[in-house]
């Protein structure tokens, strides 16, 4: 974009009620925005670099297989409810279970609170 191109625009806003004018061709880019007094000001004229050419393809390295995560010994029980969660049933009580213990089906787990009820969780 040339200099006569640029002043073409300007001129052209002028009698608009455009105040805000961005124009991009190719790689040049320019922003136009009318200023409090109503004048029409060129921002920037930007002119992005072209990047530099790529060059030879290099050969990623052969991905390792993927490997099998460990399986854990305990068991992940997901709640069925989003809420706030609760280890015990006081802030002074001990908690229901406790990280690496067994647990029976049945057992209450946690609290999860959700709009001001307690919900137990059971295993």
């Amino acid at each position: 974009m040339n200099l006569k191109e640029i002043r073409e625009i300007i001129e052209l806003l002028k009698g608009t009620d455009v105040i805000e004018l961005e124009v991009v061709r190719g790689e040049d880019v320019l922003k136009v925005r009318r200023g409090p007094t109503g004048d029409v000001q060129p921002v920037a004229a930007v002119t992005t670099p072209k990047p530099p050419p790529a060059g030879p393809p290099t050969e990623a390295p052969s991905p390792a297989p993927p490997k099998e995560p460990p399986k854990p010994a305990a068991k992940e029980v997901i709640s069925p409810i989003v809420g706030t969660f609760y280890r015990a049933p006081a802030p002074d009580a001990a908690p229901f279970v406790e990280v690496g213990s067994r647990v029976t089906k049945g057992q209450i787990l946690c609290i999860v609170e959700a709009m001001k009820i307690m919900n137990q969780i059971e295993s």
